[in-house]
């Protein structure tokens, strides 16, 4: 077949009259009108559900995002601001204990022998131990005698120190004496050279007579005061060493009497430090006596809240559920792992039944301000708080303020809050430092 044949057959096929394309006219029914689609209830209902799904979905998105600042009311703790009397004070800890409580040691060493228990009520003066101490015996036997030769020999020190003062001014009168003899003869001799009745020879041989006496008279005179001197001060240096002796004596004597032990109150055996019939070298301790009548409290305080007690200070003690009043009477200078020691003594009689290491609820009373505001404090709230959160509506408004003295549960305002406002003192991180915060129910 050739080309031209190809063009004849396309032309002849493009000349004939198409045919009717098959239509589905024939399937169709009328339906009565129908309106559309859009406008169906079912469709309706649909497209509200729809909406209401987006909208409650769009909230939902919005609340979540929102959340943080978002807080129920009841998760707070709350206070109210208030205007009244504050009192400032300061809790503490304490532990009732011995005032009095006289620790007795050994005077010497040797072997002890207890006469009472622990546990013993004794009374001021009674015996508690004995200690046997024969070298201390000795020594005190010993210096004993020595003081009595002491004595002896200053007594006859003291016989002949006042011979040999007699000597000397025995030597001193008769000087006097021999002196007034040539004077009498030195005025015999110038009343005859007067006369010239005897020679000028004589008369001055005379004179250097009376001029020698003279001489002797007053050496002598000066050797027996020096001696007196020296015989006071030989007797004071042997009175002082006889002295000296008789305080040692004195020393070795009270430490006789002490060991037999004493008790210097009247109370409770508190310990037996050593055991019984033991030897024991000196100066260790033999037993501890408690006075029960001079009780007080010991207190530690945490060292941030120590800084105004001072002794005088009055204080509330509870002990056994009975508060009785108390005076601080002393304070630690130094402070031990954040601690501050201190001591109470009862305002008054203590109560009865008091009991060693019992323990006790201590409060300090540092000062009382009237006409100020005031609110509780809670765990989350200090003199250094510089902001706190307050309910405004149904918001948390966080607010600058300025504290002042703290107590135990209650606080000072200073500054930024009014009487009557409601103040958050739970937690502030729940918070997250916004500046408002909203509140639910």
């Amino acid at each position: 077949m050739s080309i031209l044949d190809l063009k004849t057959a396309r032309a002849a096929a493009e000349s004939a009259a198409p045919e009717p394309i098959r239509s589905t006219a024939a399937q169709d029914v009328a339906s009565g009108g129908q309106p559309p689609w859009h406008r169906r209830p079912r469709v309706l209902w649909i497209a509200a559900a729809l909406a209401v799904l987006l909208v409650s979905a769009v909230w939902l998105v919005y609340d979540w995002s929102q959340s943080s600042n978002v807080i129920s009311l009841r998760r707070l703790e709350t206070t109210t601001v208030r205007r009244g009397q504050f009192v400032q004070d300061v809790a503490a800890r304490g532990t009732v204990i011995a005032a009095v409580s006289p620790t007795l040691f050994a005077t010497a060493a040797g072997t002890v022998r207890y006469l009472v228990h622990a546990g013993d009520h004794v009374h001021k003066g009674q015996v508690l131990a004995i200690v046997a101490s024969p070298l201390l015996r000795n020594e005190y036997q010993r210096q004993l005698a020595t003081l009595n030769s002491m004595n002896a020999g200053l007594a006859e020190e003291r016989v002949k120190l006042q011979e040999e003062l007699l000597t000397s001014q025995q030597r001193a009168n008769l000087d006097a004496v021999r002196m007034n003899a040539k004077l009498r003869d030195l005025q015999r001799a110038q009343a005859a050279w007067k006369l010239h009745v005897i020679s000028e020879q004589s008369y001055e041989g005379a004179y250097d007579t009376f001029s020698i006496a003279r001489l002797n008279f007053e050496h002598a005179r000066e050797n027996a005061h020096l001696a007196r001197q020296q015989i006071l001060l030989d007797l004071r240096t042997r009175t002082l060493a006889r002295d000296a002796q008789a305080l040692r004596v004195a020393e070795l004597r009270s430490r006789m009497h002490a060991l037999q032990v004493r008790s210097p109150v009247t109370g409770l055996v508190a310990d037996i430090a050593q055991p019984d019939e033991s030897y024991v070298a000196q100066n260790v301790p033999l037993v501890t006596v408690v006075d029960l009548s001079a009780l007080a409290i010991q207190f530690q305080v945490a060292e941030s809240l120590a800084g105004g007690i001072t002794p005088g200070v009055p204080a509330a003690i509870t002990l056994g559920g009975e508060t009785v009043k108390g005076v601080v009477t002393d304070i630690a200078p130094s402070v031990r792992d954040g601690w501050v020691t201190g001591r109470l003594r009862f305002d008054g009689a203590p109560p009865p039944g008091l009991r060693q290491n019992e323990q006790a609820s201590v409060r300090i009373i540092l000062g009382q301000h009237a006409n100020v505001l005031y609110m509780d404090r809670g765990a989350y709230i200090g003199p250094q708080t510089r902001f706190v959160y307050v309910v405004r509506g149904g918001e948390a408004v966080r607010v600058p303020v300025t504290f002042g003295a703290a107590s135990i549960a209650e606080i000072q305002v200073l500054q930024g809050l009014t009487a009557g406002e409601t103040v958050v003192i739970s937690d502030p991180t729940r918070l997250h430092d916004a500046p408002e915060v909203k509140l639910s129910k």
